[in-house]
């Protein structure tokens, strides 16, 4: 507070020796609140950066939803007029006005997955715990000829493009006309994406010139107009963002990337045959559609031209490993959340890679957790956990992420029934003991 109290010694001067003249005293005072406002504004700033916020979940306890607001509209590969909406997420009791905001996409290929996919959900929750506004957003799916597949991947892509600088169009807009409703720092927007919503982050920060786009966009056609920025909706504003995250995404050529851009950080599995880890094709069952530069070969490029960067693998992970492994999923919120905020809180150690970013939870999952039979051949699975003695409630998922039903139990022990489910692969998940396991139905 040294400064402030100087500013008010300064003041006390300047009304003494003013007092004669009252124009040149209105005068003073008013350069020097502008002085106070600038001095002050960093001290607010640094206050958030507690050491906590950002990086623990412990920040915050409880988080709310709020789903379905629109911010766009465009024509989809079907030559449909699409809404484009978000679901909002923050933490209850986090009022604060300038709060950095993550705009997150959801995965699918471009063809299925929606902002309340599993894939997404958790990641959303947690960063609101730990004090970020989170915007998990829709974007256009579709793929218009199976025949032309890695064009039509391509066109997917930049449809995404389109859809997510109108997204970060939208919140800048809604600060400079609405009020600033989501309560959000349009200095600090974020965006990131896994699988689909990693290549859309990962385009939406590195495709910056004209010459850059596809020589198969035709701009003539519906819903693929307006160059870079597209017609999506929201023009006018900006749609830069302060940093990337990528989980198991890729860019179309690494190239790209050039010193100067947003600075990013990846997640990624070495044993990813979906998109690759490095530089290979992209497969859609069983087929190579198109080569793309994976998280490997992004970060060598960021390494080569001083781009701020931070690449955390997991060792024989699949493709987006955090969806259905514990594990997997503690590497990837607490590396991404660990650079984030080291970006945003200058006063933060910087963080690259895993950490414990919540206190007694996650011991306690690391007890047993069972679930048997799995594959389930039967009409029940029961789930366990030895250390449990409270009510808890699961949920079962199925492979696009969408609740299909709900179990409320006390005690140590659950039995599901899954008599009626088809045949396939599905998701347990207990959020009250951030665990998730994959359960194959035959």
């Amino acid at each position: 507070m040294r400064n402030l109290e100087g500013i008010q010694f300064q003041i006390t001067l300047y009304i003494a020796s003013d007092l004669a003249n009252p124009a040149t005293m209105k005068n003073r005072l008013c350069s020097m609140l502008s002085t106070i406002v600038v001095s002050i504004t960093p001290i607010l700033a640094q206050s958030e950066c507690d050491g906590e916020r950002y990086r623990f979940t412990s920040t915050y306890e409880n988080v709310s939803v709020s789903e379905g607001h629109v911010y766009g509209q465009n024509i989809d590969a079907l030559g449909l007029d699409t809404e484009l909406d978000f679901d909002f997420y923050e933490a209850v009791g986090n009022g604060e006005a300038n709060r950095p905001l993550i705009i997150i996409a959801h995965g699918g290929f471009f063809l299925a997955g929606a902002n309340n996919g599993m894939d997404v959900v958790p990641l959303c929750e947690d960063f609101a715990k730990m004090g970020y506004a989170v915007a998990s957003i829709s974007y256009r799916l579709g793929i218009a000829n199976l025949l032309d597949l890695e064009n039509e991947l391509i066109r997917a892509v930049w449809r995404g493009v389109h859809d997510g600088r109108a997204a970060v169009r939208h919140f800048r807009k809604s600060v400079e006309e609405d009020g600033n409703p989501w309560g959000i720092d349009p200095e600090r927007i974020y965006m990131g994406g896994v699988s689909a919503g990693g290549f859309l982050a990962l385009h939406h920060a590195y495709v910056d010139n004209e010459s850059e786009i596809p020589s198969v966009i035709d701009q003539s056609q519906p819903g693929m107009g307006g160059g870079l920025e597209g017609a999506s909706g929201n023009p006018g504003y900006s749609s830069d963002v302060a940093g990337i995250f990528n989980v198991s995404g890729a860019l179309k050529d690494a190239d790209w990337m050039q010193a100067g851009d947003a600075p990013l950080v990846s997640v990624h599995g070495t044993a990813d045959g979906t998109v690759p880890y490095g530089t290979g094709s992209v497969a859609l069952l069983g087929f190579n559609v198109t080569e793309v530069d994976g998280s490997a070969t992004l970060h060598e490029q960021a390494e080569e031209i001083g781009l701020t960067h931070c690449f955390v693998t997991i060792d024989g992970a699949g493709h987006v490993p955090h969806v259905t492994n514990a594990d997997a999923y503690d590497v990837t919120l607490s590396t991404v959340a660990g650079a984030l905020s080291s970006w945003i809180c200058a006063s933060y150690p910087n963080q690259c890679g895993a950490y414990d970013y919540t206190s007694d939870i996650r011991e306690q999952v690391a007890t047993a957790v069972r679930m048997y039979p799995n594959p389930a051949t039967g009409g029940q699975v029961t789930l366990s956990h030895s250390a449990s003695d409270g009510e808890w409630t699961s949920f079962i998922r199925d492979a696009q992420g969408r609740v299909i039903s709900e179990h409320s139990a006390s005690g140590p022990q659950s039995t599901l029934d899954v008599s009626a489910l088809p045949s396939g692969l599905y998701v347990i998940e207990v959020a009250d003991w951030r665990w998730r396991q994959r359960l194959i139905v035959r």
